[in-house]
């Protein structure tokens, strides 16, 4: 889509920066951007990204166009360490060389806003520069916030935990006026999501999967249901006897569209890993893998933890939580002194055990808030969950989905 100068025009022009070592394509852009600098004041540098962008004041500028060699490594690093600083709030247009089904996938993972290839169409590139700049000068100023619950081992309690915190985030941010919250449940398996809450699973996975292209923001209000606290689930009907994996760019394009339409998103993981699983993961602002109070349960915490880090290259900081947590005073017993030494900083807390209160909450389809206000496990997670609780966390990880670099190369 592209629009006309006067439609972008505003009494500010927005500030632009094309960065490539291409003279002649930066000469081709500085003649397009020439007539509409009262829109866009385009600024043209020779150079690198990756020897560049630590020395750019990033947020001084409204839109950026880069020219990359898809072949680098570290100009793809420092194009990833750009979009985690921008956090999807600054559009990106990343011009390369030659096509590459790879690159260009990944390109759309990490949210680019575009991508061309050459040779370019220097005036076709400008109003795409505009169209870019325009639409997001229309969107709010905050995105979506990501919770991802990941189970370090089978019934530790991840699906309760899902739940009840997008309850918490909903409530927490009707201050703000934000108020739309999603979960979504990504166990096609075996998924609860929908049972506890009572409600019916609406997401066909068997319309889509071969055409993922066809799921946009009117098809996801089709195959959503809501819950009469307001709260929009996206979950499949279950199949227990199939192990399926489905196309990567379904899962990705489903959690796009939801982060795209809600302010909060909650993700309920199975504990199998797919090939949608790293974009998944890295494309969270809060990692939090669930554990629980035995010897074994801190040792699948700790295994997982270390899987991550190395297989996404620190591109996340995971968390875990200690569910259904119970401290004996006297006895050999398990004392929260054993679970921080064990988990260190990556330790983000402990939820206690209350079964018969989430016994009840799950059999009447409501949260724990509606059968025990100020319950102890609201009261525990909330401070593990709210954004204020884990600030120093979610400013370490990306909003956009990524994938690890050394797929990129692994040809």
């Amino acid at each position: 889509m592209s629009i006309d100068t006067p439609q972008a025009a505003r009494s500010v022009a927005a500030k632009g920066l094309v960065l490539s070592l291409d003279d002649g394509l930066l000469q081709n852009l500085k003649s397009a951007a020439a007539p509409h600098q009262a829109a866009l004041n385009m600024q043209f540098q020779r150079g690198r990204i990756e020897d560049t962008a630590s020395v750019i004041d990033v947020h001084a500028y409204s839109l950026f166009v880069i020219d990359i060699d898809s072949q680098n490594r570290e100009s793809l690093q420092a194009l990833q360490e750009l979009m985690i600083t921008l956090r999807g709030e600054t559009p990106v247009i990343v011009i390369t060389e030659g096509f590459d089904e790879i690159v260009a996938r990944w390109l759309l993972q990490i949210r680019v806003t575009d991508f061309a290839t050459k040779p370019i169409n220097a005036a076709e590139l400008i109003k795409t520069c505009l169209s870019a700049v325009h639409t997001n000068a229309q969107l709010p100023g905050r995105e979506a916030s990501i919770t991802t619950f990941l189970p370090a081992t089978g019934g530790v309690g991840v699906t309760t935990l899902a739940i009840e915190t997008a309850f918490l985030k909903h409530i927490n941010s009707r201050k703000s006026g934000r108020t739309s919250t999603c979960i979504v449940d990504l166990n096609f398996q075996n998924g609860s999501c929908a049972d506890y809450l009572d409600m019916e699973p609406r997401l066909n996975l068997s319309e889509i999967e071969n055409t993922p292209e066809r799921l946009d923001r009117q098809l996801m209000e089709v195959m959503l249901n809501y819950h009469p606290t307001g709260i929009a689930v996206i979950a499949a009907p279950n199949r227990p006897a199939e192990m399926r994996s489905f196309n990567p760019e379904l899962v990705t394009r489903l959690l796009d569209l939801a982060a795209s339409h809600f302010d909060h998103v909650v993700i309920d993981m199975p504990r199998t890993w797919f090939a949608w699983t790293d974009a998944v993961l890295t494309g969270s602002n809060q990692l939090f893998l669930v554990t629980e109070m035995t010897v074994p349960g801190l040792r699948h915490g700790q295994r997982l933890l270390k899987s991550i880090e190395e297989r996404l290259e620190g591109a996340v900081k995971p968390l875990v939580i200690v569910n259904r947590f119970e401290e004996r005073t006297f006895g050999p017993a398990l004392k929260r002194a054993d679970v921080e030494a064990a988990l260190g900083t990556r330790f983000a807390g402990t939820v206690p055990n209350n079964y018969r209160l989430v016994r009840e909450a799950i059999d009447r389809g409501v949260p724990l808030e509606a059968v025990k206000a100020g319950n102890n496990i609201s009261t525990e997670l909330r401070k593990i969950v709210m954004p204020e609780a884990v600030s120093s966390t979610s400013q370490h990880n990306s909003k956009g989905l990524s994938l690890p670099f050394k797929r990129l190369f692994a040809r």
